[in-house]
């Protein structure tokens, strides 16, 4: 098995996968900076308000990255209970899997089966491109469709759906996604789903990027909507959080 976690590979690899938005970044602040030598007060100060302000984005998201991805523990994956009697865990990526072989390493007595529903027609961002040249997927990595993952019924102890859920942007198929998921879980297994939520935590974090991720109010709708019951809900920092689904669950 290759090396799980090397020291601050989160933060590197959102470097690594997404230079071109610093790049575009950084140069317009150069620019305007460069052009305040021809204006006068107020505006040059709003072009110093602007560069600040820029940076500051970019330091903050790149320090709550690192937090999040590489100290905090993310990718320990403790946070999944283990009662050691599981034969299938699914893990279901968007083009990018970094937990597969965590959970292999975690589950040694159970199969871990990857499955993948990156459509390049669809998700086209350049990023998760350059993540998959970079990465070889996990062995026997299958291509699915949302709503469709060929698995039997009640046939999966535990599926993880890790980072991943919210680049399904409809609300039909994010329902019919999960009414599938329902399907294959056992009646004793669980759902976890991990995601950043669009609140105001995450807002100082990303400023504008948090429009990318869903509301808490809309992953419940997406629960509710797919007959699927919260068990718990742990908030791995104030910028993750962990849904526990049940499919015949108490809600807590």
């Amino acid at each position: 098995m290759e090396q799980i976690r090397k020291p601050f590979q989160g933060v590197l690899n959102i470097l690594r996968f997404n230079w071109h938005f610093y790049f575009v970044a950084i140069s317009l602040v150069l620019v305007f900076l460069c052009a305040s030598n021809y204006f006068e007060k107020p505006y040059v100060n709003y072009i110093y308000i602007f560069s600040v302000l820029t940076v500051s984005s970019i330091v903050i998201s790149l320090l709550v990255s690192l937090y999040v991805y590489d100290i905090y523990g993310l990718y320990r994956l403790d946070w999944i209970d283990q009662n050691h009697k599981e034969t299938l865990i699914v893990n279901i990526s968007a083009g990018f899997d970094e937990t597969s072989y965590l959970l292999q390493d975690k589950f040694k007595n159970a199969e871990v089966l990857a499955l993948d529903f990156y459509n390049f027609e669809k998700h086209t961002e350049v990023s998760i491109k350059r993540a998959r040249k970079a990465y070889q997927p996990f062995p026997n990595t299958k291509q699915i469709k949302t709503t469709h993952t060929e698995l039997a019924d009640n046939s999966a102890d535990k599926i993880c759906v890790i980072l991943s859920a919210h680049e399904i942007r409809n609300e039909i198929e994010r329902t019919d996604f999960f009414n599938e998921l329902r399907r294959i879980i056992k009646p004793s297994g669980q759902i976890y789903v991990t995601e950043h939520l669009r609140d105001f935590s995450n807002f100082l974090a990303y400023s504008i990027g948090v429009f990318h991720f869903h509301t808490k109010a809309s992953w419940l709708k997406t629960f509710k909507d797919a007959n699927l019951t919260i068990k718990k809900e742990i908030k791995l920092t104030p910028f993750i959080s962990t849904f526990i689904l049940d499919k015949n669950g108490n809600s807590f």
